[in-house]
């Protein structure tokens, strides 16, 4: 396909980025160490303690001479990190990808099961768990590979005396952390203790070289291990920061709040980004805490906020949130699901910025188009394919189709991952012949180069022989104000073969079922109006607040 997004670029951005000369991760650092020394590279929302980018180099290094001269893990091993986002995320991610072994982020929340997998699968020898869920780790850990446990606390990067008090009230009077029995254990403390006496051999990384096994979701079946280079993920982060500096001045403070957890790929290319540019990542480890969460954008003149639609949403619900200063907000991106209209609006009535949609997926390190942020509404697009990257819209047979037809969108470029972690077949079975990643997504693309996401293949509902894309029906509904969160399944029906079923959040107790199927019928065809409708008080979501349909199916 042409690349005919090119042409709409904003001023100031390039077609195409040098991926040969962004380096390892370890280079990356090195970088923005030398160009931003005693500038705040990492601030803890809860606690307020700062690491500048000089005390994250060197708390780095202590924990890649731990593991490379103490624990002597040969290179290339995996470590996992299991934890919110905490200060000690970024210390131990740099560290590790500094001695050239292979981060595997795991979701904190995983069930003793999720968790076996992922080790087991990754073949991880070593792992850091955050204490309030070592428990789990200590239901399985002497079944997977994994000869070494870091254990962390919630307090561990806070000044001596504080530390003392905290750990004893999270311990002591809050309870917060179950009982565990760990006993190889090391305290994450010894290990930077143990690190800064220890010798640190820098070694020969090549780009190509894994850095990262990102497990999915599991949202089509196991959770699968996509394998990111230092490239892949460099690039990814290269794009976006080309895409984004013509809009931020060059005397601004570069603060960006990461409330997604650092552990998925959205926040993590996020952050990367920053680090390029000598910004400031603000760390928030749970912001379901809508009230908290508002307290501490209230201490920022941040620039930018990633986010997912669920999390926009919750801060718009909140009094607190309309009395903050968005003077400095230049970069609100949305992503990790659809960015729903209705959501777009209120946020740029009350920010006075445009909610700028993104597209990405965990196999793309994450980011392949974002809108540009020179738009000023919001468009229903997923905007264009960024420098670098090459989009096809193909058929079942994996023809290309022309301009406003939709197909499968399949993807090339620099942050297309290597494919998935021992499963050549899966691999396979992603990748076509000439290169592309075809990603399970239906897409149109304009005549502009603007992709505009019509929903994930496997979510499409058959009805009477029709396609009816859930999304669309969702994004009508959100528009009827009495209406929180929706989501819109496939239920079986013997006449049509599938109908639409909703699940709904009531913003108002005066909402009926009768008056959400009057409301779309205004704006859809009639076998595209839901035949049944649940009201529930809440949705079941991702770590990352993405509604899971799959497990709304369940309750069919």
């Amino acid at each position: 396909m042409d690349p005919i997004w090119i042409n709409r670029y904003p001023a100031g951005v390039p077609a195409q980025i040098d991926a040969d000369a962004l380096g390892t991760v370890a280079d990356y650092l090195d970088d923005a160490v030398h160009l931003h020394a005693d500038k705040v590279a990492f601030v803890s929302g809860s606690t307020g303690r700062r690491l500048s980018y000089t005390a994250l180099d060197v708390l780095s290094r202590n924990v890649a001479a731990y593991f490379q001269s103490v624990l002597k893990l040969e290179q290339g091993s995996r470590v996992a990190l299991m934890m919110p986002n905490l200060l000690q995320y970024p210390v131990l991610l740099f560290g590790l990808l500094r001695a050239g072994y292979v981060v595997v982020n795991v979701n904190p929340q995983y069930t003793p099961r999720e968790l076996e997998h992922q080790l087991t699968d990754a073949g991880a020898v070593a792992m850091v768990v955050v204490d309030l869920f070592a428990h789990t780790v200590a239901q399985v850990v002497a079944r997977t590979a994994v000869r070494q446990v870091v254990v962390t606390g919630l307090a561990d990067m806070m000044p001596l005396p504080q530390r003392a008090l905290a750990h004893f009230a999270i311990h002591r009077i809050k309870k917060w952390v179950p009982d565990y029995t760990l006993p190889a254990s090391i305290r994450f403390l010894d290990v930077l203790a143990q690190g800064a006496r220890a010798e640190f051999s820098r070694v020969q990384c090549s780009p190509d070289d894994l850095a990262f096994l990102q497990y999915t979701g599991g949202t089509t079946g196991v959770s699968k291990g996509a394998m990111l280079t230092h490239r892949n993920v460099l690039a990814n982060a290269k794009q976006v920061h080309v895409w984004s500096e013509p809009f931020i001045a060059r005397d601004q403070e570069l603060i960006s709040i990461t409330a997604i957890p650092l552990y998925h790929i959205f926040a993590l290319g996020s952050c990367l980004s920053f680090i390029g540019m000598g910004g400031t990542n603000v760390l928030v480890a749970d912001p379901r805490d809508i009230p908290a969460f508002v307290k501490v954008l209230s201490k920022y003149r941040f620039v930018s906020l990633p986010a997912v639609n669920t999390l926009f949403n919750s801060l718009l619900d909140d009094p607190g949130f309309a009395k903050l200063d968005f003077s400095a907000l230049r970069l609100a991106v949305g992503g990790g699901a659809a960015v729903q209209r209705a959501v777009a609006q209120r946020w740029q009535e009350l920010t006075k910025t445009p909610l700028t949609e993104g597209y990405g997926l965990t196999e793309c390190s994450p980011t392949v188009a974002i809108n540009p942020f020179d738009q000023t509404e919001y468009s229903g697009s997923v905007g264009l394919p960024l420098p670098s990257t090459e989009v096809s819209i193909r058929d079942a047979d994996g023809l290309e189709l022309p301009i406003g037809q939709a197909g499968e969108l399949c993807v090339r470029g620099p942050q297309v991952m290597q494919g998935y972690w021992q499963r050549p077949s899966e691999t396979a079975a992603v990748m076509t012949e000439d290169g592309f990643l075809r990603t399970g997504d239906v897409a149109v693309m304009d005549a502009q180069g603007f992709l505009k996401i019509v929903d994930r293949l496997k979510d499409m509902i058959l009805v009477s022989g029709f396609n009816v894309y859930p999304k669309e029906v969702e994004d009508v509904v959100m528009l009827h104000p009495g209406v929180r969160e929706v989501a819109a399944v496939g239920q079986r029906n013997d006449t049509t073969g599938e109908a639409v079923k909703l699940f709904v959040v009531k913003r108002s107790p005066a909402l009926t079922e009768q008056m959400l199927v009057n409301h779309c019928r205004e704006s859809l065809t009639a076998y595209k109006v839901p035949r049944q409708i649940e009201f529930l008080n809440e949705l079941p979501k991702s770590n990352v607040g993405k509604i899971l349909r799959r497990e709304l199916r369940q309750l069919l």
